[in-house]
């Protein structure tokens, strides 16, 4: 008997899709290939920009599943992470011409959208792959208490406040599932803002929302401890370039990791195959985590002596 990841009659929520460039797409896409059905929620600020690649066929080509159907996406629902509830967006957020037109963009609104779209227990499977620090490029020492707050709040809260307000809309079986980074563990300089913090924060928070959700709704949380990729919204770090070409030289297996390759794991992990995995770490990096020594830098040659 064949063993495959099978979605099929299940729903997903991806968070934090805003091109086709990124971790977020390549979990979707993935999802979609297993037979899930997908919802997005997108920044509103990068909606209509997205809807319009959408709609004029430029993502077409990265939309295309391995058996020819295309990547359809049920909803697309406008989101901002940084708000639980409208109540929180102050009135200059509401009042904004990319905001002000969109409904409810909260944690609460997208939730409650959904069960107006299609019924009670919509949810099977949540992806949490949003991440915002507005002064990333500083160093720690020179981040501001605002944009420290900014990117905890939401890279790593925002996990809980999905937790809080979706797992009583799952399904059995409900899977949770975000993206965190090595920085929340070891130093990369280059990578600040408060970033890394929220990066522990957000590793610390999955185990315990995997105790919390796992006894009161019966949902599993996981994280991808992912090697980094040059999207473009990583591109706003402004080392992005040089960090995944280290990890390439450095890691035991030396091919620069794809972004399918994400995709894949998370959908396991989003199965019931991955039903006994909760409160998990799981590193998607060529193996670079493993190493306590760098093996070569830039230039040097990768003979072994």
């Amino acid at each position: 008997m064949a063993l495959s990841i099978d979605l099929a009659g299940k729903r997903a929520l991806v968070a934090g899709v805003a091109d086709d460039a990124g971790y977020g797409f390549a979990i979707a896409k993935a999802l979609g290939e297993a037979g899930a059905s997908v919802v997005l929620g997108t920044w509103p600020p990068a909606l209509n920009i997205f809807l319009n690649l959408l709609e004029r066929g430029k993502l077409d080509e990265s939309r295309r599943l391995s058996d020819g159907r295309m990547l359809e996406f049920e909803k697309i629902y406008p989101l901002d992470a940084e708000y639980s509830t409208l109540a929180e967006a102050p009135s200059d957020i509401r009042d904004n011409k990319r905001y002000k037109d969109l409904g409810d963009f909260s944690i609460e609104g997208i939730g409650g959208r959904m069960v107006a779209d299609f019924g009670a227990r919509p949810l099977d499977i949540v992806i949490h792959s949003l991440a915002n620090g507005p002064e990333v490029k500083k160093p720690l020492l020179e981040t501001s208490r605002r944009g420290y707050l900014t990117a905890m709040s939401v890279s790593a809260y925002s996990l809980v406040a999905m937790a809080s307000r979706f797992g009583p809309i799952m399904r059995e079986g409900g899977s949770f599932l975000s993206l965190t980074y090595m920085a929340g563990e070891r130093v990369i300089p280059g990578y600040g803002g408060g970033m890394s913090s929220a990066k522990a924060a957000l590793e610390s928070d999955t185990r315990v929302l995997a105790y919390e959700a796992g006894r009161k709704h019966g949902i599993r949380v996981n994280t991808i401890s992912a090697g980094p990729l040059a999207s473009r919204a990583a591109s706003a770090i402004g080392i992005i370039d040089k960090m995944v070409k280290y990890v390439a030289l450095n890691a035991p297996l030396t091919e620069p990791l794809s972004a399918h390759e994400v995709g894949n794991v998370a959908a396991f992990l989003s199965s019931p195959l991955a039903g006994g995995i909760t409160g998990t770490v799981i590193y998607v990096d060529k193996g670079y985590h493993s190493m306590g020594m760098a093996v070569q830098h830039s230039g040097e040659s990768t003979e072994q002596r």
